[in-house]
């Protein structure tokens, strides 16, 4: 039960009941995400279980509900679209109002977890006899990144600057490494992550109090990157980002800020004259978890060697102290 960072509770609660259309799974293994510990987002509705990269095995499945058997060993998402509604049907699944408003019920980091109808339906994914638990923990984190990918048009022969080294950017170093991207490098103000972006496919570590954009520019030839993530909140990181891009290039702001944080922007430098194109990308749709999953089975996104920590229930606060310092881990994965 979280509390805040700082205080994460072990709790009993009755195990979820199912009903007609859904589904209840025995958590296995749950990765702590980086949006967990963001207390501005979370303490307004602490206190609450989260958890939401899961893995696990079906305990229970209700009426009507055919397509799996107890036994099955599922990944699944917490936030599942409508497919129906004008966003879904011009492409923008995470915009779906639908999608915002579903969860699990009461979140990965416990025994158990119940799957509503709407997500049973729309938001289960098989994990392959190949897949460990632990491995398909990453499905729903790598389906985020792919979309952001697809958003920012990534293509093979691209320049890439990864802004943040923890997992979504580790992530998206090794998914543009294996999509054929041509320099990458990577910053962070941590020495242990810069030599984890060096481990999963960054050419260039760069400590993000140095010049960054020089520094690119000097390794990529004399050009900026074609395509730079943010995949930090920190303010100096954005700046440094709009900096970063070379001319007809792309920057894609993975992660958010704090609340109310703006960054200023020259619209004749960025978009008048440079044809500089900024996005987003929030989420990942259905078909972004089920290529993530066949993308870990292949073993074409190295997941497995980014998990750094693996703790017991108990340990759970423990493991957000981890995660909140941003130190010495990388992807901590919970085991019930």
């Amino acid at each position: 039960m979280y509390y805040n960072n700082s205080d994460v509770r072990l709790e009993e609660m009755p195990k979820p009941q199912i009903g007609p259309g859904e589904m209840l799974v025995r958590i296995r293994a749950g990765g702590i995400c980086g949006s967990d510990v963001m207390e501005w987002y979370r303490l307004p509705k602490a206190p609450l279980v989260l958890g939401h990269e899961i893995a696990g095995e079906v305990a229970e499945v209700g009426e009507g509900v055919t397509r799996y058997k107890e036994g099955d060993r599922v990944s699944a998402s917490h936030h599942v679209p409508c497919n129906t509604c004008y966003y879904c049907l011009s492409g923008h699944h995470t915009v779906c109002d639908t999608l915002r408003s579903t969860s699990f019920d009461p979140g990965g980091f416990g025994e158990f977890v119940r799957l509503p109808p709407i997500n049973t339906e729309r938001g289960v994914y098989l994990i392959p006899d190949e897949v460990t638990d632990e491995e398909a923990t990453f499905t729903e984190p790598l389906a985020c990144v792919l979309r952001g990918a697809r958003m920012a048009g990534l293509k093979p022969g691209h320049s890439v600057l990864v802004m943040g080294s923890g997992i979504a950017g580790l992530l998206y170093i090794n998914l543009a490494r294996a999509l054929g991207a041509g320099r990458i490098a990577a910053t962070d103000i941590s020495d242990y992550r810069l030599k984890a972006a060096e481990k999963f496919g960054a050419e260039l570590a760069i400590n993000a109090k140095e010049d960054a954009p020089a520094l690119f520019r000097r390794f990529n030839n004399g050009r900026l990157a074609d395509l730079v993530i943010v995949c930090t909140g920190a303010l100096s990181a954005n700046e440094q980002a709009l900096q970063s891009v070379e001319r007809g290039g792309t920057v894609l702001f993975f992660a958010p800020t704090d609340e109310g944080v703006t960054v200023p922007i020259s619209i004749n430098n960025l978009f008048f004259r440079n044809d500089i194109t900024l996005t987003t990308s929030y989420a990942g749709s259905p078909a972004d978890h089920e290529t993530a999953l066949a993308l870990i089975r292949a073993g074409t996104v190295n997941v497995k060697d980014m998990i750094t920590h693996r703790l017991g229930l108990e340990e759970t606060a423990r493991g957000f102290q981890l995660v909140a310092k941003a130190d010495d881990s990388i992807k901590v994965i919970i085991e019930p």
